[in-house]
C-alpha cells in the first residue's frame, strides 16, 4: 500500500513505461482520461478527501495564480486548470514522479496553464488567488504547521484557501491553530463522511 505520507514528502523518479497506466475518471464536469503509477498518493484515482473537495468548493477565481498543495498525479490541479483556464494553476509537490504525470496529465488535456513545481521554483513574490488542498495531514503536526505557515500567509488580500482535513485527524484543532498562530480566519464550510472543509481567509 502506498504510504499516504508520499504524496508531498517522499522524492522518488518519475514512473517508468512500464509503470504507468491509464484510469478513466471525472474532473471539472469532463470524462478524462489521465496517468497515474505506483508511489504517488491514491493512484486508484481521486480518494475521497479530494473528492468532496472538489463536490463542495465555489468556482475558483476566472484569473490569477492558483495553488495546489501536494498535487499527486494532479486531479486538484486539473481541475482548477479546466474550470479556470485563464489563470496559471501552481501544482506543487516534492515526489519528482508526481510532478511528472501532473505534466503529463495536463498536456494530454490540453492544459498549458498547470505548472507542476517543487515548492522552491515558485517564485517567492506571487500571491495566490485562490489554494486548494488536501494537506498530508499524516506527517505530523509540526510538518503540517510548517506547511501552513509557508503558503497560507501567500493568499492575495480578499483570497481564501479551502482545506479537506478528517476530522479525527484533527481538522478543528487545525482550525484553531491557524486563526491562532496566522491570524487568518477560519470558516468550516461543509462536514461529509468524516471530514471537514475549511476556508482560511485573507481579509
Amino acid at each position: 500500500m502506498t504510504d499516504p505520507t508520499e504524496h508531498y514528502f517522499t522524492d522518488n523518479p518519475a514512473a517508468s513505461e512500464a509503470e504507468r497506466r491509464e484510469l478513466r475518471t471525472t474532473l471539472a464536469g469532463r470524462d478524462v482520461t489521465v496517468t497515474t503509477a505506483g508511489g504517488v498518493f491514491s493512484p486508484g484515482g481521486a480518494d475521497k478527501a479530494t473528492s468532496i473537495l472538489l463536490d463542495v468548493v465555489p468556482e475558483p477565481p476566472a484569473e490569477g495564480d492558483l495553488l495546489d498543495l501536494g498535487c499527486g498525479w494532479g486531479p486538484i490541479a486539473l481541475t482548477l486548470a479546466m474550470r479556470s483556464p485563464a489563470a496559471t494553476v501552481w501544482a506543487v509537490d516534492v515526489t519528482e514522479r508526481a510532478l511528472d504525470l501532473t505534466r503529463r496529465n495536463a498536456a494530454a488535456l490540453g492544459l498549458d496553464n498547470v505548472r507542476a513545481v517543487r515548492p522552491e521554483e515558485v517564485p517567492e513574490e506571487t500571491p495566490f488567488a485562490a489554494i486548494w488542498s488536501n494537506p498530508p495531514i499524516r506527517v505530523g503536526k509540526a510538518v503540517v504547521h510548517d506547511i501552513m505557515r509557508t503558503w497560507l500567509p501567500r493568499l492575495a488580500k480578499g483570497a481564501d484557501a479551502h482545506l479537506v482535513v478528517g476530522k479525527n485527524l484533527g481538522a478543528d484543532t487545525l482550525a484553531a491553530w491557524i486563526t491562532a498562530e496566522l491570524d487568518l480566519p477560519v470558516v468550516r464550510v461543509a462536514s461529509r463522511k468524516g471530514f471537514r472543509i475549511l476556508r482560511v481567509e485573507r481579509p
